[in-house]
C-alpha cells in the first residue's frame, strides 16, 4: 500500500478520532515525509527493521544549519511518530513492521531550569508600578507560579472561566485532558485587583494594554514570554527565566516541601509519572543536609 496515502490517513485519523491538536499533527506530519524523503521507499511493505536502524544512525548524524547536531529527544521525536503511524497501521490490520521492535534512544536526564527561593521573592515582587499594566503583569506571574500552567493554557484562559471565591479552575491542557488548577489567596487578591481595573470588555482574562478599540486584545505566548524576561532582567536574575521556569519552580517548591510525586503529576497535567520524574534529581540536593541531620548521632 501506498505509505504517503497512509500518512495522510493517519494524519486525519489522529485530527478526527484522537483529538490531536494542530500543532501535533504537523509535527508528526514534518517527522512522517523526513523518514519517506530519506528512505525514498512508496510501498509499506518496504518499511523493514533494518532501515529504520540506518535512519536513526542518519538522525543521530545530521547536522543543523548551525553546525550541532540534533538532541536526543528531538532524535525520540521523530522515532515516536514512526512507531504511533506503525500502532495506527496493526490497529487498520495493515501488516507492517511491528511498533513495539522500535526502541527509543536513551536521554540524558535533562537539567530544570528553576527559580531558588530569594530569586523568586525579587522576581515576583517586581511588578510595582500603579498602572494597569503592573497589575495585569504582577497578575499574571502570581498565576503562573501558583498554578504551573503551561503558557499556552495562561493564554486561553477566558474572565468567566476561573472562580476566585473558590480559587480554582479547570483547564484543557495537552491531549485535550482536562485537571483542576488551584490559586493561591496572593494570585488571587492579584487577579481581583487587576480585573477590578479593567474597563474593556474583551472576555480574555490577559490582555494588551491599549487605548485603541480593538475586537481582539488576548495576551499572545510571544508576549507572555517577553513579561517574563522583562521582569527576570529588573529584578536582577541573571539566568534565562521563561514561563516554563515557573513551571519548574511550582513544581519544585511542592516537593521541597512534602508533596508526593503523582500529586505533583496531576497538578500539572502530565500523562506519565515519569515525565513528572525529571524534577525528583532536584530534590535529591536536600539528602545531604537530610543526611548530615538524621544519620549516625549516637556517637
Amino acid at each position: 500500500m501506498n505509505i504517503n496515502k497512509l500518512i495522510i490517513d493517519f494524519l486525519e485519523y489522529l485530527e478526527v478520532e484522537k483529538n490531536r491538536s494542530q500543532r501535533t499533527i504537523e509535527n508528526y506530519d514534518h517527522y512522517l515525509r523526513r523518514f519517506v524523503q530519506w528512505a525514498r521507499i512508496k510501498d509499506i511493505s518496504q518499511l523493514s527493521e533494518d532501515l529504520v536502524r540506518k535512519y536513526r544512525i542518519f538522525l543521530n548524524r545530521l547536522e543543523k544549519p548551525d553546525g550541532n547536531n540534533l538532541k536526543k529527544n528531538t532524535q525520540n521525536y521523530h522515532t515516536i511518530a514512526l512507531r504511533s503511524f506503525l500502532k495506527y497501521l496493526a490497529k487498520r490490520d495493515i501488516k507492517s513492521l511491528a511498533a513495539e521492535k522500535i526502541e527509543l534512544a536513551r536521554q540524558t536526564p535533562r537539567e530544570v531550569e528553576f527559580l531558588d527561593e530569594d530569586e523568586l521573592i525579587r522576581f515576583l515582587k517586581t511588578p510595582a508600578n500603579d498602572n494597569l499594566q503592573s497589575w495585569r503583569d504582577k497578575a499574571i506571574l502570581e498565576t503562573l507560579f501558583s498554578t504551573g500552567l503551561r503558557v499556552s493554557e495562561l493564554c486561553q484562559l477566558n474572565r468567566d472561566s476561573i472562580d476566585l471565591d473558590r480559587g480554582e479552575f479547570s483547564v484543557r491542557g495537552k491531549g485535550d485532558k482536562l485537571r483542576v488548577v488551584f490559586l493561591s489567596d496572593t494570585a488571587k487578591n492579584a487577579l481581583k485587583y487587576y480585573l477590578s481595573k479593567r474597563v474593556d470588555t474583551d472576555l480574555a482574562m490577559f490582555v494588551r494594554i491599549t487605548k485603541k478599540n480593538q475586537d481582539n486584545l488576548r495576551l499572545t505566548s510571544r508576549s507572555i514570554q517577553r513579561i517574563i524576561a522583562f521582569y527576570a532582567v529588573k529584578a536582577g536574575i541573571m539566568k534565562k527565566v521563561t514561563p516554563h521556569t515557573l513551571r519548574h519552580s511550582f513544581s519544585t517548591d511542592l516537593l521541597r516541601n512534602g508533596a508526593d510525586l503523582r500529586s505533583v503529576q496531576a497538578l500539572l497535567g502530565h500523562s506519565s509519572i515519569t515525565t513528572t520524574q525529571v524534577y525528583t534529581h532536584v530534590t535529591d540536593k536536600h539528602l545531604k543536609s537530610v543526611h548530615q541531620m538524621f544519620h549516625d548521632k549516637k556517637r
